[in-house]
């Protein structure tokens, strides 16, 4: 086997997220030893000073630092990545391209669409490879039904139905993390969770073409967050509350280029669901379904005309799917949340050692602002809006 490129990676954030990107960094070598890709850590940058220091010692970097700077300028980081608070994303990103440095940036990667369109075009600009964290594309199921879909096996497609039911803000006395506030994360629902389901939507069905949406807040102030501690799970009902200050939920009705109609819709609030990141998509020929609560499992509807196909087929993930060999040899063995995070690490990192930009990187995330740009317009206007370019 031809030595490994080794690849400096500095870590912007360390919450929760941070970390999980961090994990998948450490273990390519491990899950993916034919690769020929080696993540070496260097350096880690937090504002907290404990967490940055904590984050150092469990994970391994060489390297902490409570100026995010000091990643982007550090000689040794090959490719910086972004997992910070949405609003320092447009001056981390323009620092990073300005260094030539490829960027995997979480998403929401902008604030708003106009921010994410700007992002975009700085890292276009300035010639860089861009990554964007729409991890739950890589699941092995996800993935083979996009080879249905590539294939023609459901045949023209007619319905698409997207939706992530998240229950973290579903308790009153959950804190008032930096994703409930307007001035740092921008978008509520709408960048945080409509974000996955409209990348999900362009990848399977096609370009979205028309929206009409409606939004609301159904949980209007939260107990004030500890910077520094807990996540956006954290509840804390003694502590004095502030206001919420964007969307619990977004629903939209969609129409998409290829022809087919659908139905988007997100919230953060609702009792029930857990984290049910899914869709559902109906063509002439057939149809499936997934579910993120039941990652490892998909529904699948293709009659060929006898009784025994007659009705939906349940998929187990297995190796003949994609990416599921890197990680167990038989089939129906669960992958997890994590899994799929160490599966877009190894893309991104693929795709700095082969130099092609791959997918999905900002061009992807502009394409999911202009979907929400239209939503935003929606809103306003209360009737259907055309998606748009935005430069």
């Amino acid at each position: 086997m031809a030595q490994a490129h080794e690849i400096g990676v500095g870590v912007i954030g360390m919450g929760w997220m941070g970390l999980v990107h961090s994990r998948s960094y450490r273990m390519i070598a491990d899950r993916f030893p034919t690769g020929g890709i080696r993540a070496r850590l260097v350096i880690c940058a937090d504002d907290v000073e404990a967490r940055a220091r904590a984050a150092q010692d469990r994970l391994g970097f060489e390297q902490s630092t409570t100026d995010w700077r000091q990643v982007v300028g550090h000689p040794e980081v090959r490719v910086v990545n972004i997992a910070a608070p949405n609003h320092l994303h447009l001056e981390m990103v323009r620092a990073a391209a300005a260094a030539g440095k490829p960027i995997f940036c979480e998403k929401p990667v902008g604030r708003s669409s106009t921010e994410t369109a700007a992002i975009a075009r700085i890292a276009r600009e300035a010639g860089v490879l861009s990554w964007v964290g729409y991890n739950y594309r890589w699941a092995p199921l996800v993935q083979y039904a996009r080879q249905l879909v590539r294939d023609g096996k459901l045949g023209t497609l007619t319905h698409y139905r997207g939706r992530f039911f998240a229950d973290y803000g579903s308790n009153p006395d959950g804190v008032l993390s930096w994703r409930f506030q307007h001035e740092v994360a921008g978008y509520g629902t709408l960048g945080d969770l409509m974000s996955h389901v409209a990348d999900m939507a362009h990848m399977l069905a096609g370009p979205i073409q028309r929206v009409v949406a409606n939004r609301k807040t159904f949980i209007s102030s939260r107990p004030t967050a500890t910077p520094g501690q807990g996540t956006h799970f954290s509840v804390n009902p003694d502590a004095p509350r502030s206001p919420v200050t964007n969307e619990d939920y977004v629903g939209a009705l969609v129409q998409f280029a290829g022809g087919a109609q659908g139905h988007l819709e997100v919230c953060r609030v609702v009792r029930g669901p857990r984290c049910e990141m899914a869709f559902e998509l109906n063509g002439t020929r057939g149809a499936l379904k997934w579910d993120f609560e039941r990652m490892n499992e998909l529904q699948l509807f293709l009659p060929d005309g006898t009784a025994e196909h007659d009705g939906p087929v349940l998929i187990q993930s297995g190796p003949q799917h994609p990416f599921y060999e890197s990680f167990y040899p038989g089939p129906a063995i669960s992958m997890s949340y994590e899994d799929l995070k160490l599966i877009e690490t190894f893309q991104f990192l693929r795709s700095v050692v082969e130099g092609k930009q791959g997918e999905p990187g900002f061009a992807e995330a502009l394409a999911v602002a202009e979907v929400q740009d239209a939503m935003e317009r929606s809103w306003a206007s209360e009737r259907w809006e055309d998606v748009k370019r935005l430069s």
